[in-house]
């Protein structure tokens, strides 16, 4: 089993893995994020697009998968989301990093994105587990994974360290194999009410 790069779409959205011609497409959205991904995306501390995507695009696929999220609809740049924690010989990983303009919040973006993501994870990598965290600060995040039918384990007390400095707690979250089914059909559900 490995990990290799490629292309996930769906009805809204198509995940395209990171590569130096996004960087343009990156830059023209500089101006549409906001406080949520540079308060609580670690990655993205302080909004500069540049910086993250020069620190993201050539990471080595063992450490992490990176995708733009294009929106079909208008053929936009709307975000990004990722593989990490990538731990194959366990038979799980992490789906994180994600950030997203203004107008993608709150539609489909992120559901699709979570069904394509955890639909490879599970039925083409045959993965037992696929972890999820967020920033204890970050109420809309926590809210997602749960409504998404994430299972909420616990907070890890002081976790990591932003550039800035501040300490910041995780609260993690996971989906196992068992619980893929419901998840999924969750997510079908909610991606039908957009026609």
């Amino acid at each position: 089993m490995s990990l290799t790069p490629l292309t996930l779409e769906g009805r809204f959205v198509r995940l395209e893995p990171l590569a130096a011609s996004h960087g343009g497409e990156f830059e023209q959205i500089q101006d549409q994020i906001d406080e949520p991904v540079s308060k609580f995306n670690m990655s993205f501390e302080h909004g500069d697009v540049g910086r993250w995507f020069r620190d993201i695009v050539n990471a080595p696929i063992e450490q992490a998968l990176t995708f733009a999220v294009r929106r079909l609809s208008d053929g936009q740049i709307v975000g990004s989301t990722r593989y990490h924690a990538i731990d194959l010989p366990n038979q799980s990983l992490e789906v994180g990093g994600t950030w997203y303009v203004r107008s993608a919040r709150g539609t489909f973006v992120n559901p699709e994105c979570k069904r394509l993501l955890l639909n490879h994870a599970f039925e083409d990598l045959n993965l037992n587990r696929v972890q999820l965290k967020c920033d204890s600060r970050n109420a809309h995040s926590r809210n997602a994974m749960l409504k998404m039918g994430a299972k909420e384990e616990g907070t890890l007390r002081r976790h990591s360290i932003y550039p800035s400095g501040y300490v910041r707690d995780a609260i993690f979250f996971s989906v196992i194999r068992e619980e893929w089914p419901d998840v999924k059909r969750g997510l079908t559900e909610r991606l039908a009410r957009f026609g």
